[in-house]
């Protein structure tokens, strides 16, 4: 069952540029900054309450985000939603309708397990399931801000 929003993420072409605005002018403080390269992206995340703001850099020209950014510049990017056993949810996706664009988890930032849903079949909203048991990797000290 999902639970809560986990997540909101906005494309960026730079978290250095734009931290500055999360950090300064919103008062929030940067949890951490991970590349996942697997995924071709370079992540922040911000804590806001219960839900997270994600900032998504691209780190090669042909990554999903620098395509994005091509087509559609900057902003939000994907609602990540938590869900208590993602291969449920998934399959339950996939059986009322859902394009997956991955039809088996991946590997997300943190080492969560994560899978998305395409936006031709989520009324034009790209939607990110992520698991919630599993613990977040402790971030790598050189990442950090």
């Amino acid at each position: 069952m999902l639970k809560k929003i986990d997540h909101i993420g906005f494309a960026v072409h730079s978290i250095a540029r734009t931290r500055v605005l999360y950090e300064e002018a919103l008062g929030l403080v940067c949890e951490r900054v991970e590349e996942v390269a697997a995924q071709k992206v370079r992540t922040a995340f911000f804590r806001l309450g219960e839900t997270r703001i994600e900032l998504l850099e691209p780190t090669a020209p042909d990554s999903p985000i620098a395509r994005f950014l091509e087509k559609r510049g900057e902003g939000i990017h994907h609602i990540g939603y938590q869900s208590d056993d993602l291969d449920r949810d998934l399959a339950r996706a996939r059986d009322q309708g859902c394009t997956l664009i991955n039809p088996e988890p991946v590997t997300g930032a943190g080492g969560r397990r994560i899978a998305f849903l395409h936006p031709r079949s989520t009324h034009g909203v790209l939607t990110e399931l992520c698991e919630a048991g599993r613990a977040e990797q402790p971030p790598d000290p050189e990442d950090q801000p």
